[in-house]
Order: C-alpha cells, then structure tokens, then sequence
C-alpha cells in the first residue's frame, strides 16, 4: 500500500499509519513542522494525491485516496479546495523550508506545506 525508501525507524503498519497521519494532517491543516526523513516520504504521496484528484474522474480519485487519507474531511477539501486552487499548477504542490534543529537529539526539523496555502504566509513568524 505505501512504500517508502527510509524505514524512519518503525516497522511497515506504523510507518504507513505515521505517512497516511502526516499526508492528512497536511492536506486539512497545510502546512506540518516535522523531521526531514518524514517530510520526503509524504511529500510525494501529497503531490501525486493532489495531481490524480485533477486528472481522473471524482469517484476514481476518491478511491485511491482511500489508501493515505484517514479523514474524510482531507479528501472532501481536495476535492472542493485545493483543486480549484491549483488548477493551472501542473506539479509541485507542496514547498519544505529548513527551520533548524531539533533541541532535544538535533534531527534536522523542516516545515513542508502545500503552495500558496493561507496558513503558510500568516505563519511566518510563528
């Protein structure tokens, strides 16, 4: 179901359920603070969701986000919201910016968020 080259520490079922909670948690809230390993294993599953929701008819694409989003809502806002929103952006969907590391073991923290999402630019100085 989901494939990902790092194994980011855990085995198969809690890695997919990790990816599958931090592909929803992007997609409802658009932008996530998170480790750079977990941030280039959602990065193309969100994009790839967001691309095929343009491309192929509605209850295609509802079933194959079935397999990443755990909430209802992240699809229906794909559906309604982010499509419109990028209907002339053929890819690229999502931007990660660097923000430092992490204090307590110094993992390199970034913060990756859908483009030209609301949330990103009130959150500058957050």
């Amino acid at each position: 179901m989901i494939s990902s080259k790092s194994r980011l520490g855990r085995k198969p079922a809690p890695r997919a359920m990790l990816i599958r909670n931090l592909a929803t948690s992007l997609l409802l809230y658009e932008s996530v603070r998170t480790t750079k390993a977990r941030a280039r294993a959602i990065r193309p599953i969100v994009d790839r969701m967001i691309a095929k929701a343009k491309a192929w008819p509605p209850h295609t694409a509802a079933r194959f986000m079935q397999k990443y989003v755990t909430d209802k809502n992240a699809a229906k806002k794909v559906f309604e919201v982010l499509i419109e929103r990028y209907k002339d952006r053929p890819s690229g969907f999502t931007r990660t910016k660097p923000i430092g590391l992490r204090k307590g073991d110094g993992a390199e923290m970034v913060e990756i968020s859908l483009v030209d999402s609301v949330t990103s630019s009130q959150n500058k100085n957050v």
